[in-house]
Formats: C-alpha cells, sequence, structure tokens
C-alpha cells in the first residue's frame, strides 16, 4: 500500500489546509502540461489527495495504512502486533485485540476478552473504534460465536448494537432479517434460565427498546413479570402484566 501522505510531502498530522498547499504546490510542478511527460506521477499525486481530503477516506486510509505497516513488521518477525495490542489496556487496543483474534483463528479468546471488557467497563462498546463496515461486518461474526458458546447475554448486547446502528444507517440490507431473527431467538428462547434474573431483565428490557412488534413485547414483558415474582417483587411483575395485556388488546 502506498503511502498517501508521503506522496504528498506531509506528515501523517497533517492539517487539512496543509495537505490541500501541498497538493497545489506539487500539482504545479508534476501537471503533464508544465512536465510534458507521462501523467502517472501527477495521477498518484491526485489519488492521494482525493483519499486524504475526505475525513471519512482519510480515517480508512489510516486505519488500513497502519495496520499494512504492522503486518509487514510482523511478518519480518521485528513486531507482534497481538503482543502490542495485549500490552495496551485502553478500550481502544482491547476492542481491535477483539476482532484481530477473531479473524486469527482465536475465537475463544476474542469471546473472553469481549464478556471481560463488558463485565469491566462500563458503556464499552466496540462500534466506537471501528468504521461502520467493519463493526457491522465482525460484530456480527462475534455475535454467532458468543451464541454458539452459549453466551446469550453478551450477544444480546451486541446484537442490539448492530440492530440500533443499521436502523440508523442502513448497511445489511436484505441480510438483516437474519439479524432480526437470531435476536428474537436468542431473546425467546435462550435467556431465561440461562443467565441470572437480573440480566434476563436486561436483556429483554433492551428488547423492548428494539420495536420487534407487539407480539413480541408482550412475550418479553410477561418473561419479565415472571422474572421479578421470583425475585419477589410482586408489583412490578404485575405492573409487567398489565402493560402485556395492553399491547395485546
Amino acid at each position: 500500500m502506498k503511502d498517501c501522505y508521503k506522496i504528498l510531502g506531509v506528515s501523517h498530522d497533517a492539517t487539512a489546509a496543509e495537505i490541500r498547499r501541498a497538493y497545489r504546490k506539487k500539482a504545479k510542478l508534476l501537471h503533464p502540461d508544465i512536465t510534458h511527460s507521462d501523467s502517472s506521477a501527477f495521477r498518484e499525486l491526485t489519488e492521494a489527495y482525493e483519499t486524504l481530503r475526505d475525513m471519512k477516506s482519510r480515517s480508512l486510509f489510516d486505519e488500513s495504512f497502519s495496520y499494512s505497516r504492522m503486518r509487514r513488521s510482523e511478518q519480518k518477525g521485528s513486531f507482534d502486533y497481538r503482543e502490542w495490542l495485549l500490552a495496551r489496556e485502553d478500550e481502544e487496543s482491547r476492542a481491535k485485540l477483539i476482532f484481530f483474534d477473531l479473524t486469527h483463528q482465536r475465537e475463544d479468546s476474542s469471546v473472553a476478552e469481549f464478556k471481560r471488557m463488558n463485565q469491566e467497563h462500563g458503556g464499552f462498546r466496540l462500534s466506537r473504534h471501528f468504521t461502520r463496515e467493519d463493526f457491522m461486518d465482525y460484530g456480527f461474526i462475534l455475535c454467532e460465536e458468543l451464541v454458539l458458546r452459549r453466551e446469550y447475554y453478551d450477544a444480546v448486547i451486541l446484537l442490539e448494537q448492530i440492530i440500533r446502528m443499521e436502523r440508523s444507517y442502513s448497511y445489511f440490507k436484505l441480510f438483516f432479517p437474519e439479524v432480526l431473527s437470531i435476536a428474537r431467538h436468542v431473546l425467546r428462547n435462550n435467556i431465561e434460565g440461562q443467565v441470572s434474573d437480573e440480566l434476563a431483565l436486561d436483556a429483554w428490557e433492551r428488547a423492548l427498546d428494539l420495536g420487534f412488534g407487539k407480539k413480541d413485547d408482550s412475550f418479553f414483558l410477561l418473561k419479565m413479570a415472571d422474572a421479578y415474582e421470583r425475585m419477589g417483587d410482586s408489583k412490578t411483575a404485575g405492573i409487567c402484566r398489565d402493560e402485556a395485556s395492553k399491547i395485546s388488546v
């Protein structure tokens, strides 16, 4: 992968203004009308500028280029990307470790780290640290691994993020019904009796906010009522049953 920053002659932390100035300066020197030579150098310069001028494409390039350099160093034996991530405790590094392990035949480690981060870091969200495309693709793969290992509560947390992101900006399109189907199945069949009542209640509360439909919402409310009864809270259990009855009418 060619370094767009090097082509333009700017540092990797260059501002947008610095990138524009560098492009204009080099464009004057490399334009075919001036050099009367092959336009490949000018075309390469323009492509580099188009990549870095837009914030989204620049972010994608930075991530891809940084990973590419690390992989080359790793292959030479001078850098171990996974060890580098393991030595860091910030949320972004741990998030990247989760997806790195997921895509390098370390699914058990990926699942274990995702569970740990959810338990120890309140509000941890994988979606904060990846492009939408990477999060949606790898996040769904991680969901499947979580369900396979019967880590149903953590699967619900991740499925909630995917569903909310899909509804804010369509990505999965025709495959989205499959996401909803898995989420619905887990919430209906794999939560009760598999996790504590406290976690089950949290999962069903999340489900009510996702708008599965009246039939599903009524089901979740009745399950919540049963959980509250087991916890000795008959009053809240009654409220849940009343709400379920209203939805069913």
